[in-house]
C-alpha cells in the first residue's frame, strides 16, 4: 500500500513538472498507482520497470512545502484505501527502484506537520 502511495505521491508530482502551477490532485495521483499495486500488493519480487520509470521521475517534482505536503497527503490516502497493501513493500519501493525520496510513505504520518528535507543546490 505505501508503495502504491508513492506511485500515487509519484504521479501526482509528474503532474506538477507537465502542467506546471496546477495543483496536486488525488484522484490524478490513484489513476497512476497501476503499475505499482502488483508489487505494493503481493510484496514480493521487484516492482515493474514502468513503475520504477515514473518514480524515478518525481524525484525533485514538488519542491515546495505545500506541493510536498499534497503529494504526502495523496500518498497517504492512497495507502488507507488498500486494506492489503504490504507495510514492508511500500517502505522497500523507492529502494527497489534505486530513487531515494523526502516523502514519507505512511497510513499514520501527519503530512501538515512533518518537516520535509530540502535539497540544497551548489553552484
Amino acid at each position: 500500500m505505501k508503495g502504491v502511495v508513492i506511485a500515487v505521491v509519484a504521479l501526482a508530482m509528474f503532474q506538477l513538472m507537465v502542467q506546471p502551477g496546477r495543483a496536486i490532485s488525488c484522484g490524478q495521483v490513484d489513476g497512476y498507482l497501476a503499475p505499482c499495486v502488483p508489487y505494493l500488493i503481493g510484496g514480493s519480487g521487484s516492482p515493474a520497470p514502468t513503475c520504477c520509470e515514473w518514480v524515478k521521475n518525481i524525484k525533485g517534482m514538488a519542491s515546495t512545502t505545500a506541493e510536498k505536503q499534497a503529494a504526502c497527503n495523496c500518498v497517504k490516502q492512497a495507502a488507507n484505501s488498500y486494506s492489503n497493501l504490504k507495510d514492508d513493500a511500500a517502505q522497500s519501493l523507492t529502494t527497489e527502484c534505486s530513487v531515494q525520496m523526502d516523502i514519507p510513505v505512511s497510513r499514520t504520518i501527519n503530512c501538515d506537520e512533518y518537516v520535509f528535507p530540502t535539497i540544497m543546490l551548489h553552484a
